[in-house]
């Protein structure tokens, strides 16, 4: 059995409630129970939870799942809230020896310390579409690709010692959405990557 850790990262606004990232994670926890992995979950924007057993669920989990909108070119506030608290208070021993750094070798391994094992993916949705990444012709990009885009968030769950799988994104979610394009896409991405392990 996989134990895997599902993060909702949306933060409502009155245009954005939250629905189509909902969604996602509510379609995201039912596939991996179906296929016979164990599931917890948070809702970042629930203020309830408890820093101590959010460090225990990032210890627990094989595969960390994280749902989010981009809001400004990174993650909501919500979720950087929680970064800083739970990450913050796990560098100090229970997720990561500090930075990796040792006084005997103070300019070497930054970033490198992290202790736990496993996987994680990142789905996220987003206003721009498909068309603006990866197209140097695209001039606010400028050729940057999604995860180009989300590298701060790769080199957190780097920093903990988790191996990258394949980002999914919806694209153009507002403007020019296809959401039941985007289910079925999402629903193929999952079995390519979690069937299997």
């Amino acid at each position: 059995m996989k134990n895997v850790f599902i993060i909702n990262g949306h933060q409502e606004y009155p245009f954005a409630q939250g629905k189509l990232n909902a969604s996602f994670t509510e379609k995201a926890e039912t596939f991996f129970k179906d296929n016979g992995y164990n599931v917890k979950t948070i809702k970042t924007e629930d203020e309830t939870y408890n820093v101590e057993e959010e460090i225990e669920k990032w210890k627990w989990a094989d595969v960390v799942f994280f749902q989010t909108p981009i809001n400004w070119m990174g993650q909501s506030w919500s979720f950087k809230k929680y970064i800083d608290q739970v990450f913050t208070q796990g560098m100090m021993g229970e997720m990561s020896d500090g930075d990796g750094r040792s006084s005997s070798s103070p300019k070497k391994n930054y970033g490198l310390g992290g202790k736990l094992k496993g996987k994680y993916m990142m789905s996220v949705t987003a206003n721009a579409p498909k068309e603006a990444f990866n197209n140097p012709e695209e001039s606010f990009f400028g050729g940057m690709s999604e995860d180009d885009l989300l590298k701060p968030m790769h080199l957190n769950f780097k920093w903990f010692g988790f191996e990258p799988m394949p980002t999914f994104m919806a694209y153009d979610v507002m403007k020019n959405p296809e959401i039941e394009t985007d289910f079925k896409r999402f629903d193929t991405h999952l079995r390519n990557n979690f069937i299997t392990l």
